[in-house]
């Protein structure tokens, strides 16, 4: 399952040959050029590429040379080019750059980042900032914050929407006998469940919604259990313990990763999706969620009130009380509901992959005609 922005970087590198012509894109990864970026999806494969590379013992001299080899070539093959980072940071050849920035999490929540992460930032992302050209933000909020963070000059900043795709449709779009057996595989029942997607760290704020959540009436929670899809994350142990005390009372499911063919039917499936994340550089969930013709309930920071734009019952994700209150309208206020689907629908339109990809070359063809 692909995360937000390993969805973003799928979606670009598919589309952007379409867009700009096969022979002027390149794909470059850890100092190497890649013919085909949807190798880089396939486990097996790097598994077994991996494997192959460590069983010959080259000498260490001749590595390094390998190595320095790699970046003098690389530097060559960018000079004069358009050179997109489209998870915060540039390579050190990239001379002509563009930065994608999701979101400022980890200088605006520090606390809720593995010492890793930090690390990198601090070591990268000033100099990437340096050689960059343009930014790209996910959403004008996160704009907004970038110039206020930074003192980028707001020219050299564009907000370009994330999309959604296709596959993620309503319910009675799917063919019924293929919904029933993928949400079968998960024991899940259509309209029988409240989704979250999302990785458990701590902005994500997956704790409070067990709270809240546990604060429905016993009746109502354990006819619409809670299931959480993502990854374990980080920073989550005691979090890990609430979900397996919950789970063991019945109105809980964990089911971690789940490969994508089966997320969208996990989607359209769902009586009500449930997101309240403290910080979002977009949300890309929520215009799943919406484009699957499920009702959502959210948090009311950062991006969502964007990217919803008045579909979901929001609040403050701190409040428990008030999560708890939008929770239970969203599964039995029936009038809500239908409104909410049709208007959620809508808005998921409006945001395509398409528009994404031919506002990101704009970006780019931009940048050429400056150089």
């Amino acid at each position: 399952m692909l995360t937000g922005i390993g969805r973003y970087t799928w979606e670009l590198a598919s589309g952007l040959p379409k867009q700009l012509g096969v022979k002027n894109v390149w794909f470059y990864r850890q100092g190497r050029w890649v013919q085909d970026p949807a190798t880089l999806l396939l486990q097996s494969v790097r598994a077994s590429s991996v494997k192959a590379r460590s069983s010959l013992k080259w000498p260490r001299w001749i590595k390094k040379a390998a190595a320095q080899h790699r970046v003098y070539m690389a530097v060559k093959a960018c000079r004069g080019q358009v050179f997109h980072g489209p998870n915060y940071f540039l390579p050190p050849c990239a001379e002509l750059g563009v930065v994608t920035v999701h979101d400022l999490s980890v200088f605006k929540y520090p606390q809720t980042h593995p010492l890793e992460r930090i690390r990198q930032f601090e070591q990268q992302f000033e100099s990437s900032m340096a050689r960059a050209s343009h930014v790209i933000t996910d959403s004008e909020a996160t704009r907004k914050e970038f110039i206020d963070f930074l003192r980028w000059a707001p020219e050299k900043i564009t907000a370009v929407h994330l999309g959604v795709a296709t596959k993620f449709k309503p319910a009675k779009c799917f063919d019924q006998v293929v919904l029933s057996l993928c949400l079968k595989r998960y024991g899940l029942s259509k309209g029988g469940y409240t989704l979250c997607v999302s990785t458990l760290e701590p902005r994500k704020k997956i704790g409070n919604l067990l709270q809240a959540y546990r604060q429905l009436p016993v009746s109502l929670r354990c006819l619409y259990p809670l299931v959480l899809v993502g990854g374990s994350g980080w920073l989550s142990e005691e979090l890990h313990t609430e979900i397996e005390r919950f789970e063991v009372q019945g109105w809980l499911k964990y089911l971690g990763f789940v490969p994508e063919a089966f997320l969208p039917a996990l989607y359209a499936g769902a009586r009500t999706f449930a997101f309240p994340s403290v910080y979002e550089g977009f949300g890309l969930p929520l215009l799943e969620a919406m484009a699957s013709g499920v009702p959502v309930v959210a948090s009311d920071r950062s991006s969502v009130p964007e990217v919803t734009q008045g579909v979901a019952l929001l609040c403050d994700p701190d409040d428990l009380e008030a999560l708890s209150v939008n929770l239970a309208r969203s599964l039995e206020d029936e009038e809500w509901r239908k409104q909410s689907v049709a208007r959620g629908l809508n808005v998921a339109k409006s945001f395509t992959w398409q528009q994404c990809i031919a506002k990101t070359a704009a970006v780019y063809e931009k940048l050429v005609k400056k150089a």
